[in-house]
């Protein structure tokens, strides 16, 4: 699936922006909304950007357990999101989220590494998007 350079930009800006400042976004994930706290966003072994989220709420093909369970963590290719949203509200987390992961190898942002949320002048820029084919 190809995605544009510009949309690949836009999502991967807002996930970091939710990361930096703890703020849930909403986007589309193949044809489903779903509303979600993103903690950590970098590449796969295959150097595709994915970014691993807590999904509290929206559609999820495999469901959804109560919030604050364990199994709502999701690890989404950043190319399948659309639509996404920065949202107010309070940061959705669960119990493991330091639990070893295998979805990201190289990490780009960790939400751990922002205890409290910084101001935009602190971000540093993100890297160029390379176009998936």
């Amino acid at each position: 699936m190809s995605v544009s350079v510009r949309a690949l930009e836009h999502a991967h800006a807002q996930i970091r922006s939710a990361i930096v400042h703890r703020r849930p976004i909403t986007a589309l994930y193949r044809g489903r909304r779903r509303l979600l706290c993103p903690h950590l966003l970098g590449w796969n072994k295959h150097r595709r950007l994915q970014v691993l989220c807590y999904q509290y709420g929206g559609d999820s093909e495999s469901g959804l357990q109560p919030t604050g369970a364990s199994d709502n963590w999701r690890c989404l290719a950043v190319e399948n999101l659309s639509q996404v949203e920065l949202l107010d509200g309070p940061w959705q987390t669960a119990e493991n989220h330091s639990r070893p992961q295998t979805c990201i190898e190289e990490v780009e942002l960790d939400v751990d590494d922002f205890p409290e949320p910084v101001s935009p002048t602190q971000i540093t820029q993100p890297k160029k998007c390379k176009t998936l084919d």
